[in-house]
């Protein structure tokens, strides 16, 4: 964990040159690293340089059952580019990706996955020649937070509260999962305790991490949607980010994701946020990009999803 420090200024280095902006803070790297689950002894490799300086960084982590999907990224310090550091990182995520084929439901398809920035034009080549095709496309879409929000509209017997961790905590998780089945990627998985323990582990561990940000629809004692508000973009405190944002399918088309959002968007403004960002499917499954363009959002960035395949077999996450 001592590390933590020089990965973050390494990363962020990388991203400032990259696309113009710091992507993480230490301590906010420090909770990512101890998820449970996560061994730093055999799911990271660190580069170090002659003076003993992070010259690259790379995570392979298999957490989830029924370990069909490993998610992974790499990353190489600006100036040590080129030398051939990247494909040695690439060749690692693969070797230690392939661990999660014998732990896999037998027939199953099993992939290792990694996103670039559609500005990296040396590392999706780099990934390609490994192998990656890009399968998926998101946006970043963000909003400036000068000009007032439009008050939110809740349909008939909807209401909004804050998150309380000591009481909400498993309804809250088991209501983002159910809103996330229908999206595209999402692999389902019975092991309820090992998804809240990760959850749990999100809350706990979050130096940024605000309650009163947690907005949750609910009719009577049922939440129907969320919206989690960071109080930070990476590590621009002025930004706030929606982690997430999600309606479960019964209570869609009726307004709630909408006055969830716009709920987010005045109370950061309130507070004196200037803008707000988010991640989404570019070609959502569920009109999620309609619905935040609505809002008032545009889009600002394009990343892309890589698959490597590791084992050809019955695929078992969504795909349409």
């Amino acid at each position: 964990m001592e590390d933590a420090g020089q990965i973050a200024a390494m990363v962020n280095a990388y991203a400032m040159a990259t696309y113009g902006r710091a992507v993480i803070e230490e301590k906010a790297l420090v909770a990512q690293m101890q998820m449970p689950g996560l061994e730093l002894e055999s799911d990271t490799r660190l580069v170090l340089d002659e003076e003993e300086a992070v010259a690259a960084f790379a995570y392979a982590a298999d957490l989830r059952e029924p370990h069909v999907q490993v998610n992974a990224m790499g990353t190489v310090r600006c100036q040590d580019q080129g030398r051939g550091i990247g494909r040695w990182l690439a060749d690692w995520i693969e070797e230690r990706a392939r661990q999660a084929i014998p732990k896999a439901p037998d027939g199953a398809r099993v992939s290792v996955m990694q996103s670039v920035d559609d500005r990296e034009a040396s590392a999706k080549a780099l990934l390609a020649e490994a192998g990656y095709e890009i399968i998926r496309h998101f946006w970043r879409m963000v909003i400036d937070l000068d000009a007032a929000v439009p008050v939110s509209a809740w349909p008939e017997g909807i209401e909004v509260t804050a998150f309380d961790p000591a009481t909400d905590l498993r309804a809250a998780m088991l209501a983002g999962r159910d809103a996330f089945r229908d999206h595209w990627g999402h692999i389902e998985s019975p092991y309820e305790e090992e998804a809240l323990k990760r959850f749990r582990h999100r809350v706990e561990t979050n130096p940024d991490f605000d309650p009163s940000l947690w907005f949750l629809a609910r009719e009577g004692d049922e939440i129907v949607g969320n919206c989690y508000v960071n109080p930070r973009d990476g590590t621009d405190r002025k930004s706030g980010y929606v982690e997430s944002l999600g309606v479960r399918p019964p209570w869609r088309r009726q307004g709630v994701g909408l006055a969830l959002l716009l709920r987010a968007f005045s109370e950061l403004r309130m507070r004196g946020f200037e803008r707000c960002a988010l991640h989404v499917d570019s070609e959502s499954l569920t009109g999620a990009t309609k619905l935040y363009e609505r809002a008032g959002m545009r889009v600002a960035e394009l990343n892309h999803a890589l698959e490597l395949e590791l084992r050809d077999g019955e695929d078992l996450s969504r795909r349409s």
